[in-house]
Parts: C-alpha cells; structure tokens; sequence
C-alpha cells in the first residue's frame, strides 16, 4: 500500500491509480488545490502494484544526453500558432501520418487541462501551446498501453514527472512504437489556484463558501467549482506571440456567439503584467514535489525533451527572429531517428548554451519565502491577485538593486 508522508514524495502522476487491480485509490484535491492518492483499505488487497509503479519510489539511472539542438519549424504559421520554435506539431504530425496516436494536454469544459489522445490533427491542435498548470493525466497510461499491445505508434507528451509516471506504470518495458517527449519544466502550479483566478477575474463558476478553520478576518473561503453557462471564456493563451516571442503575452478571449465576435479578447497583458504569471514564474504555488525534483534531465526516460532556445538573444543573434526558437534534448536513439526526419532548422548548440537563461533545467528551486503567506491570504478568503500582489511587494532598496543589477548585466553582454 503507498503512503504518502511527505507532500514532496508524490509527483501526482496518477499511476498508481491506474494500476491499482482493486480500484480503490482516489485522487484527492488538498487545501493547495493539489491532488494526492487516497487508498481505500478496506478494499485494499496489499498487492504492492500502486509501489511498483510509483516513479518516485522507482527513480531509474539517468539517461545521456546525445545532443542539444536549436531549431525552428520552417512552416511559419505553425511555429507563430506554438509556444516557442514548433517541435510538437511536427512530431504529431509524422506520428498521425502512420496511423498512430498522440497523447497530450488540453483544456476541458472548465478550462482545466487533463490528458486526452488524439488520432487526427484536429484533435491534436488543442493540444498545441503551453499551459501553465498541472494537468490530470486520468485513464491516459492505460489507453498508451493498449495502443502499444496492439501496434499502433505511440507519442506520448507531457512533464517529466507524467513521462516518468508513464515508463514505470509499463514497468520500463522498452515499446519501439512509443515515441516518449517531456518538456522543459519549471514546475506545475497548482490546479485549485488556476481555477480561483479564473473564476475572480472572468466569472462563471459555480461556488460554495466555507469558513475557513485558519481565518481570524471573519473572511469566507470560497471554493470555486465547475464553471456555469455564464462563463464568458472561449479561448485562453498563455504564450500568445503578437508582440514576439520574448515579450509574449497572456490572453483570454471571450465564447464567440457568432464568427462577428470570434476575435473580441477578455484580457490581454504581458506576461510580466499578469498576476497568475507571477505568481508561477516566482514559484509561488508550485506542487511541493517541484522544489526538489528528482525526475528533470534523462531521469524521465524521455526520448527526447523540447524547451524553448532563450540564450539565442545572446550567443545565436542571427537564428533569432523573435518568431520563437525550440531547443531540442535527445536521449534515445529512436528519438534521433525521428528528430532527423522533421522539417526543422537544426543548428547544433553546445550544453553551457543550452542552459543559458533556461531555469527548467534547474532541479533545486527555491520555493518563494512567501509561499506559506500566499497560501494562508488564500484560506482567509484574499484573491489570488491580491496575494500575489502583497508577496511580491519588495523594498524600495531591494527594487533599486534589481535595476543595478539589470543595467550590469547589459553592459556585461555589451562588452
């Protein structure tokens, strides 16, 4: 039977719950809005499956890197409508072309995401784009394994901590017909926090109020739902490019009634302006696995990892067209086979490169000091923009030293 004792130890791959023979493990949303394994022992049988498949308990030798790489897709449209240089598109493209299936994340009715398959490419562009919170992987590893038993290929895409769930759910079983990708990951916010900041800043969700047990303001916590019919939301970006690959920005845009209103947007501000930005890009409510990762840099048995180039803007001047740049990560041969068949600009760059400006590779972060805070204004009933707000409030002196440091760091790449 597994035991979680410590929040850090449990990734939330769900792979346990898949595996389990009994069915009687159950995801469980935490206070963090995290969701943890629960077991019903009185339906539990003491098979040991839900350990043998845990990947955090079944940490495997990290694989070697076979080379880093910068590209873009040469297909324009297709790299502006992706995060950053295009990679997935390809690959799901090369995949759906031989018959087979693509696993990724999508949005679900509430504007969470979850994993689904896909066996065409309109199924597949949903799955395009970056979405900045954990996604539910639900009934995905098994469908994976059926697909495989029966022959077909294989592409299953996802964070490392998914990729390492899904290659000890098949017991490290080696399929040539599954391609396994993972992408560069900062960390996974939390799916409860993404559904309260949606429903403080657009509406539509069902609510109850609850008075929160840690409260001493008389303030409710309110927990948001599934969303209602009032939902105004049709479409959210998280790394829209109109003003460019760096500067990109977060976006979300009203349900069209009719085509006349397809393209009226609800929001739309920077990155650096938005508050649920923030609060992940400061590590403010990453699951408590994400602070010290054990599953980044071939521990996920990836075949291959995708990422975004940033230190293009410095070392690869000419490659840069602020239309977006991907970094590449192969680990497998089977990964270098097909990332050689992709219609990509390839330049080859060394490792201190690919690590430049690239926090993802980073398997230590920092949680923010303020962490326990942001939480503790959550469960008094404060938005999640006002929390954020309040914890990143630094000094007059700690706001000059950043700018100090800025402007060193210019003239530094200048010299």
């Amino acid at each position: 039977m597994i035991k979680i004792d410590k929040k850090e130890d449990c990734c939330g791959c769900n792979a346990c719950v898949q595996r389990c023979p009994k069915h009687c493990i159950a995801m469980v949303e935490d206070q963090e809005g995290f969701s943890y394994p629960r077991i019903n022992s009185n339906l539990c049988v003491d098979c040991g499956l839900c350990e043998k498949v845990c990947p955090k308990l079944n940490i495997r030798q990290r694989l070697n890197t076979l080379g880093y790489f910068a590209v873009k897709n040469n297909n324009e449209s297709e790299r502006l409508a992706s995060s950053s240089g295009g990679v997935f598109i390809l690959l799901a493209k090369e995949i759906i072309s031989s018959g087979g299936v693509v696993f990724g994340a999508v949005y679900d009715e509430n504007w969470e995401v979850h994993h689904v398959s896909a066996t065409n490419l309109v199924e597949v562009f949903p799955m395009m784009g970056s979405k900045y919170v954990q996604g539910r992987i639900e009934e995905s590893y098994k469908q994976a394994e059926d697909f495989l038993k029966k022959g077909r290929k294989v592409l299953f895409t996802g964070s490392p901590c998914q990729i390492a769930g899904l290659r000890s759910f098949l017991r490290f079983k080696e399929y040539s017909n599954l391609l396994a990708v993972d992408f560069l990951c900062h960390g996974v916010p939390s799916p409860g926090i993404w559904r309260q900041y949606l429903a403080e800043s657009f509406g539509g969700y069902n609510r109850t109020a609850k008075m929160s047990p840690k409260a001493t303001d008389g303030k409710n916590t309110v927990l948001f739902q599934s969303l209602n019919a009032k939902s105004p939301i049709g479409d959210i970006k998280f790394r829209d490019k109109t003003d460019g690959w760096k500067k990109y920005r977060f976006v979300v845009r009203q349900k069209s009634a009719s085509k006349a209103d397809q393209n009226s947007v609800l929001s739309s501000v920077f990155h650096y302006d938005n508050e649920y930005m923030n609060g992940f890009l400061n590590d403010i409510y990453l699951r408590p696995s994400c602070y010290h990762c054990t599953l980044k840099n071939g521990a996920s048995h990836s075949d291959m990892t995708i990422a975004d180039y940033w230190a293009a803007k410095v070392v690869d001047k000419d490659f840069d067209d602020d239309k977006g740049l991907g970094l590449v990560i192969l680990y497998s041969e089977k990964g270098r086979k097909v990332f050689a068949g992709l219609d990509l600009t390839v330049r080859e760059v060394s490792s201190e490169n690919a690590h430049l400006y690239n926090g993802g590779f980073n398997e230590h972060t920092l949680p923010h000091p303020k962490r326990a805070k942001f939480f503790r204004m959550i469960s008094c009933g404060y938005s999640v923009s006002d929390s954020v707000t309040t914890c990143l409030k630094v000094s007059v002196i700690r706001r000059n030293l950043r700018r100090i440091k800025t402007v060193m760091k210019k003239i530094l790449n200048r010299a």
